[in-house]
């Protein structure tokens, strides 16, 4: 039988009695865990130690000898003390040269032992790799734990001549029958918890759900469709009355609620939809304006390149015009946003184009080369550019020397649009609402911009992520698939 399946009654006391069973399990875990973590750092400190005393001792060594130091002359040097050194320390030492050859150690082999004693290459590579010019090798022995340390010799100008290394044998078996005698008294402990977890979860089930199952019964009874009948228990827990009380108040409220909701959420709808249409026609309106009087400004009749910006201002127009024509077929089909018209398009130029309605000297663009062909709606992108720059726009209302630099590149088949601007920033507490509709922080507009982009952007199975830190700046990112 399925746990789903089981009674509230059984679900609650098995997994409670789980909860203790896991408990106890993961409180043995960490008890084993701890004692062999402290196990493994008391025979490390001790490894250093006993390394640190070896290598003051081969450091003295070198200061009196009178024989040259240098890796030749090592065996010479440590002839009549490298048994006196492994003999205080209670360890083998080793001495090798720097590529790894045996020169001189302190275990005693016969004549007839053919065995090569040399250091391993990737050993010799390892200790040069290291920062701390010291290498550790892990390995197991006869069933015991082995930690080689193998570390240079340096003369008295810090020039390596040698390597030291110490085979250190770990002994666990004082640190084993101590978390033996642990653990047998803790198996008595857990033991007796578990009885008592096993009462306490029996006991609490069946009060928990005692209550529950009279309220049941009650709600059982009741029928959609005609008056519901108010629940009453009697002696029920605090959390249990209080429960059917507020029911009870909702079931005085719901059948007149019913009919208000409905006309309300009819009527919300239609305003959400008017309030968008607004929004996602204003957008297009005021680029159009600005065009327009950019064009008033500049034109003189006797200019030379009039035919020139006029094919400028006709563009810009008729790019706005477009985007105005597509939002009314789009809404026309209730609230649908543009659909996607995807074709062939210069990415560069397009977010160039779309840049050119604004008139702000601050603004500049930055694309990574001429060419980043995409498979994209021209006039959706042209709103998430046009939405991002007069975005930042407003953010840099009572900035000095405000900038909004707009980048354009490709990484792994990727567009990359960047919008920055050097504005005030998002406050860390709208930052998780910043692309929910409705939602600005503006004295003016219906907040749905941001939200649109986010939809535009999606529907080409792309990203549009923001960094914003407050008195430095914000930058929206948007990421585009090529095709």
């Amino acid at each position: 039988m399925k746990f789903s399946n089981l009674s509230l009654r059984i679900r609650i006391f098995l997994s409670m009695l789980l909860l203790v069973i896991v408990a106890l399990i993961v409180t043995i875990l960490v008890t084993i865990y701890q004692y062999k973590e402290q196990s493994n750092d008391y025979h490390n400190r001790r490894l250093i130690r006993k390394e640190n005393n070896i290598r003051a001792t081969i450091e003295n060594e070198l200061e009196r000898t009178t024989y040259v130091v240098e890796t030749a002359e090592i065996p010479r040097i440590f002839r009549n003390q490298i048994h006196n050194i492994s003999n205080n320390n209670r360890l083998d030492v080793y001495i090798y040269d720097l590529n790894g050859k045996l020169l001189i150690s302190s275990f005693t082999t016969f004549p007839n032992d053919t065995t090569n004693y040399d250091l391993p290459k990737e050993i010799v590579a390892n200790i040069e790799k290291s920062e701390n010019k010291r290498y550790i090798r892990n390995k197991i022995v006869d069933g015991k734990e082995v930690q080689d340390s193998y570390t240079y010799i340096e003369d008295s100008k810090f020039k390596p001549i040698g390597i030291l290394g110490l085979p250190y044998l770990q002994d666990n078996s004082e640190q084993n029958k101590e978390l033996n005698e642990l653990l047998e008294r803790l198996a008595i402990a857990y033991f007796l918890l578990l009885l008592i977890g096993i009462t306490i979860a029996y006991w609490l089930s069946s009060y928990i759900t005692k209550s529950i199952k009279e309220v049941s019964d009650k709600i059982s009874k009741m029928h959609i469709g005609r008056r519901n009948e108010k629940v009453t228990v009697v002696n029920a827990s605090k959390e249990i009355t209080t429960l059917l009380n507020a029911y009870n108040q909702k079931v005085d409220e719901l059948e007149e609620s019913a009919i208000k909701l409905a006309k309300s959420e009819r009527e919300e709808a239609w305003r959400e939809m008017a309030k968008q249409v607004a929004h996602e026609i204003k957008n297009p309106l005021t680029p159009m304006r600005l065009t327009v009087q950019n064009f008033e400004r500049r034109f003189t009749p006797n200019d030379p390149n009039n035919k020139e910006k006029l094919r400028e201002f006709s563009q810009s127009l008729l790019l706005q015009i477009d985007t105005l024509t597509s939002i009314a077929s789009a809404f026309s089909n209730f609230a649908k946003m543009p659909t996607q018209n995807k074709e062939r398009l210069n990415v560069v130029e397009v977010v160039k184009h779309a840049l050119e309605i604004f008139n702000e000297s601050y603004i500049s663009y930055h694309p990574e080369k001429e060419n980043i062909v995409a498979q994209l709606d021209k006039i959706q992108l042209t709103r998430v550019v046009t939405n991002l720059v007069k975005n930042a726009i407003q953010a840099l209302a009572e900035i000095k020397n405000p900038q909004i630099k707009v980048r354009v590149f490709e990484k792994e088949d990727k567009v990359i649009i960047t919008v920055s601007d050097n504005g005030k920033g998002i406050e860390e507490a709208h930052k998780n609402q910043i692309f929910e509709p409705k939602f600005t922080t503006k004295s003016s507009g219906m907040g749905l911009g941001l939200a649109m982009v986010k939809n535009i952007i999606e529907a080409y199975r792309g990203t549009i992520t923001f960094t914003s830190k407050l008195g430095v700046g914000t930058e929206f990112i948007i990421t585009l698939p090529v095709s």
